[in-house]
């Protein structure tokens, strides 16, 4: 085993270096999460199966979100190097897979291998930059790392549409192969010098499994519910019955592993218990739009993809513009809290308008209302992160940043997946096959085949909820360590 080193034997040279491969580990996990939005209607018309198109963001989430925790007890075990590149290099032959995938099916399996890849890539770069990087000295780097961020959400939507538009929509997975191969061999060098701090650790597989086994059969029956069996058949009760018993069983578990995959304690801390479930529920939402917003650009505006894109920047930039406002402003209030609490209304009310008439308004008006909703929910993720860290103990910062990054993602595959049968089930009530044709001709009607309406309504209640969840929050004041990191979240 290498003893610990100290961060401080790395120059800024050293540093440097180093930030650029994990850097540009992590633009390649934060594209991935722009570009496929506005891909996805045109993926939809080419396999001929809307129906499943949720499922091919869904299955990215629900692996990435399984191997989350394990990337970091790999990397406390074999290294951060050795982990980091792996998770590359799945993630690249995960993209392979999915350019090259003939049906709905084969691309779903594909991006769930793309997943197990892309799941410790963000995690494991929020690592490193710890190890390398003091709280006091992490505003010198921070044009670095928040470039990443900016520039995915500006370059994701774009590079989508015009890919999917003028190429061909498996050019949003063909880009990661020379981005891919860019993070792996920068990454490679540059990691060599990184400080070894290997400690052994108990992987909690079993609960790996229990959870995904437990999700995976809620989402099922949200996904089939009503499309392919009745709500109350067999099917549909044997599928939520399961998910049941499995969440029983990982609570079982939790409280009697070595070291669960979620530590208990940790739960039971009401800062770290609300905190993270008001995200849960706040970036569930904010993934949920981003699948169905550019649906409803192509059908009810009748956007091109490319359209589409562009249209779709204000609903990812606000969220950096609301991070940045809340991660500068919280350290110097005291009443931290009222800022995402003030931008979630303002999000509440902003869907509730758009659920109240989405084929009436115009596209500038959508897009006005998608860019204060959008900065309102960025107030959220910066408070809830600093609160969770501002509220453990300094040996548990790590943890409990990682348990709040895992259930964002678990939060982000259910709505997903409500959003999606909430679509499909208009459908079912209508008996009409499900095509874009026939979701455009549903879009535009008022009265129960108001689609977008349900979906819009349902993501005011999903702010809603994280909004009443973040009140609950305790408030603690800030200590000298969650003001430093307040400086710096917008890029963790």
């Amino acid at each position: 085993m290498h003893a610990p080193s100290s961060p401080a034997a790395l120059d800024h040279r050293d540093i440097t270096k180093i930030l650029f491969g994990i850097v540009t580990a992590m633009f390649l996990a934060a594209l991935e999460q722009t570009i496929v939005a506005t891909a996805l209607p045109s993926i939809g018309r080419d396999l001929g199966d809307i129906e499943h198109m949720s499922w091919v963001v869904t299955a990215y989430l629900l692996a990435a979100t399984t191997v989350t925790p394990l990337y970091g007890k790999l990397s406390d075990i074999h290294g951060r190097r050795i982990v980091l590149m792996t998770g590359i290099a799945i993630f690249i032959i995960g993209s392979v897979a999915c350019a090259a995938a003939p049906t709905m099916l084969a691309l779903i399996a594909a991006r769930a291998l793309q997943g197990l890849g892309g799941g410790g890539l963000i995690a494991l770069a929020q690592t490193i930059i710890a190890d390398i990087i003091p709280p006091r000295e992490r505003g010198r780097y921070q044009v670095y790392i928040a470039s990443v961020f900016v520039s995915s959400s500006l370059a994701g939507p774009v590079l989508g549409g015009l890919a999917t538009e003028h190429l061909h929509w498996s050019a949003i997975f063909w880009i990661n192969l020379p981005l891919g191969l860019l993070a792996y061999l920068s990454t490679s060098r540059a990691l060599r010098k990184l400080p070894r701090r290997e400690k052994k650790h108990a992987l909690d597989i079993p609960g790996a499994l229990l959870i995904t086994g437990a999700t995976l059969t809620l989402l099922l029956a949200l996904s089939w519910g009503g499309i392919r069996f009745p709500w109350f058949g067999r099917e549909i009760l044997g599928l939520v019955a399961a998910s049941v018993l499995l969440w029983l069983f990982l609570a079982y578990r939790l409280r009697t592993a070595e070291e669960p995959l979620i530590p208990a304690e940790l739960l039971r801390n009401p800062v770290v218990r609300w905190g993270t479930l008001s995200a849960c529920f706040g970036m569930g939402t904010f993934i949920g739009l981003t699948i169905y917003v550019p649906v409803y650009f192509e059908t009810v505006h009748r956007l091109s993809a490319a359209d589409s894109g562009l249209a779709l920047m204000p609903l990812m930039l606000g969220t950096v513009v609301g991070a940045t406002i809340s991660g500068r402003v919280m350290v110097h209030v005291k009443h931290y809290k009222r800022i995402p609490a003030f931008g979630l209304l303002v999000g509440v009310l902003g869907t509730a308008v758009l659920a109240w008439n989405p084929h009436r308004l115009s596209l500038p008006a959508v897009e006005a209302l998608l860019g204060f909703l959008s900065i309102g929910l960025g107030m959220l993720l910066p408070v809830t992160t600093v609160a969770i860290q501002n509220a453990v103990a300094p040996h548990q910062l790590g943890t409990a940043t990682g348990m709040a990054n895992f259930f964002r993602q678990l939060g982000g595959a259910l709505l997903v997946a409500i959003f999606g049968a909430i679509v499909l089930n208009v459908f079912a009530d209508t008996g009409r096959v499900v095509t874009f044709e026939a979701l455009a001709e549903l879009a535009g009607k008022e009265g129960s085949a108001d689609v977008f309406g349900q979906v819009f309504g349902a993501a005011s209640l999903g702010l809603f909820l994280s909004w009443v969840l973040i009140l609950r929050m305790p408030e603690l004041p800030l200590a000298g360590r969650a003001k430093h990191a307040a400086e710096s979240v917008v890029a963790d």
